[in-house]
């Protein structure tokens, strides 16, 4: 036996050198496959057809399917920005779908002013289009918008969804579409309508053109979807996380006025004025030729969130 004891060890140690290499061979290995952030991405998955005002789009054709795709990605994985959507929407919904109702516009088109804006009512563009609705100035002319100096009610929530309405109703009646209204109030109504005709086409989503235009009723689908159903999309919210709808009173105006002094006296700070106000443009308001104005003022009470329970806009949004 002992004249086999070197042999022995030999193949011990031989044997502990393999295990100690295969070990770290496996570990090397464990390191390379594991994930290397804490955060694991997965495509959302895509169904065969989504809906918009009505109208189905078909997503088992390869330019719908990936248009889609991409948005609804894209907007799935931008938490912050899409999070505080929801916040704002709260706020601004109750006060768009009723002015949609009225105009017979279909209600999915308060998805048009999501994308448009990131309903924020002071939104610019580099192009200048300005509001909720990013309507540009000579647009909003047309529409019965005063666009001025002083005045531009562009940024008012109520008169640029009224305003939006009516250019939605004028390419609606050109076009019998929704879809195609949509695409649009991108491009335009003559960029659509010569498009149509020279690629000999019905619809919008058929036609070669930019890729804003293209993406962009596919992106009115795709946040429609998150919103109707948020929780599914990767978003949990709770009533305390929105923005409460603030009440304000209003203060009709017949004479010019310093708005500083204005607000002062209607017992709320310029900040708060301009906030509810943004349509006002200068720190006075000029009035002349028996026009009147109206300023929304903001309660006392509707100003804090001090033991005020949030009132939510659309149950679906909530994380039961």
């Amino acid at each position: 036996m002992k004249k086999y004891f070197p042999y022995i060890l030999s193949f011990i140690a031989l044997s502990v050198s393999l295990v100690l290499f295969l070990s770290s061979q496996s570990l090397e290995k464990s390191k390379q496959e594991s994930p290397q952030v804490l955060a694991m991405i997965k495509s959302v998955e895509i169904s065969n057809e989504v809906e918009f005002a009505g109208e189905k789009i078909d997503l088992t054709r390869y330019n719908n399917h990936e248009r889609f795709d991409r948005e609804i990605n894209i907007l799935c994985y931008m938490h912050a920005s899409i999070m505080l959507l929801f916040k704002r929407a709260n706020r601004y919904f109750p006060i768009i779908e009723p002015i949609l109702k009225e105009n017979n516009i279909p209600n999915d088109f308060k998805y048009l002013a999501v994308i448009e804006s990131y309903m924020d009512p002071r939104a610019v563009s580099p192009a200048r289009a300005a509001g909720l609705w990013q309507l540009l100035s000579g647009t909003a002319s047309e529409m019965g918008l005063e666009v001025s100096s002083e005045v531009d009610e562009r940024y008012s929530v109520e008169k640029s969804t009224d305003a939006a309405c009516k250019y939605l109703r004028s390419a609606y009646n050109k076009y019998g579409s929704w879809v195609n209204t949509a695409a649009s109030y991108n491009a335009g109504m003559g960029r659509i309508s010569n498009e149509l005709s020279d690629q000999q086409s019905d619809s919008a989503l058929d036609l070669w053109l930019n890729t804003e235009t293209s993406r962009y009723v596919f992106r009115m689908a795709a946040i429609k979807l998150v919103f109707e159903s948020p929780y599914k999309h990767g978003f949990v919210l709770t009533p305390d996380a929105l923005y409460k709808p603030i009440e304000c009173k209003d203060v009709t105006v017949t004479s010019s006025i310093d708005l500083i002094q204005f607000a002062k006296d209607q017992g709320i700070n310029y900040a708060d004025l301009k906030e509810f106000n943004p349509w006002l443009r200068d720190d006075k308001l000029t009035v002349s030729g028996g026009k009147s104005y109206t300023i929304k003022i903001p309660t006392p009470e509707s100003l804090t969130y001090k033991d005020d329970k949030v009132k939510v806009h659309d149950k679906r949004w909530l994380a039961e």
